[in-house]
């Protein structure tokens, strides 16, 4: 049974964002290890706290990285 585990900070994304995530990080599992999986994929989306993140030593808001995603 595949346990897969996505990290993101508090608030990024919306419920139907997260249930996007669920449904194609398990579509991407099924392709490796086959459609009989699909019914034992777990997929667990653990926040963190904005500012509890850091990169290259700078805390991440959930702010910065709306910011990030209106500049992609």
């Amino acid at each position: 049974m595949p346990l897969i585990q996505v990290h993101a900070i508090k608030d990024v994304f919306t419920a139907e964002q997260k249930q996007d995530i669920i449904e194609r990080v398990t579509d991407a599992m099924v392709s490796v290890e086959g459609e009989a999986l699909r019914g034992v994929t777990w997929v667990t989306i653990n926040e963190v706290e904005s500012g509890s993140w850091g990169i290259g030593g700078q805390a991440l808001t959930t702010s910065a990285v709306h910011t990030l995603q209106k500049a992609g």
